[in-house]
């Protein structure tokens, strides 16, 4: 399984004691693949170092890092695509192009912008971090 996972996501995820955290610890047992474009990376910079700073975001590269090293479940996506999902917060097209291109299963988000993707005939969903978790618990989380 392949998913993007959107920033307001992330950030919350990182903090063990969230329950989003889950998220992330399926990531790290190797059990699905995360979908990263460079337009994503420096978002997930930009976002986490402004609002937790630059040792948390350096913490976040090495996490992600070790365990790609370890299961190959990070993959790396050049965007060249410009679908237009998105029209409310432009900046949320760099995950529904990169998940487009990829073909992913799903974006993890809750953000309500992203519902355009559900209808937009393409493969990837977008999916509350709730759901994701509540569907796929014991599988993938």
């Amino acid at each position: 399984m392949t998913v993007c996972i959107d920033t307001n996501v992330l950030l919350q995820a990182r903090a063990k004691s969230h329950p989003y955290g889950v998220n992330l610890d399926g990531f790290a047992g190797g059990r699905f693949d995360w979908l990263l474009s460079t337009s994503i990376l420096l978002e997930y910079e930009e976002i986490i170092r402004k609002r937790a700073g630059e040792a948390n975001w350096n913490h976040l590269l090495q996490f992600m890092e070790a365990v790609h090293l370890r299961h190959r479940n990070l993959i790396l996506i050049g965007s060249a695509f410009r679908f237009r999902v998105i029209l409310r917060d432009l900046d949320d097209n760099a995950f529904t192009d990169c998940a487009i291109t990829a073909h992913a299963d799903y974006v993890i988000t809750s953000d309500r912008d992203f519902a355009p993707l559900a209808n937009a005939g393409y493969k990837p969903q977008p999916i509350t971090p709730e759901a994701f978790i509540e569907r796929y618990r014991g599988v993938y989380v």
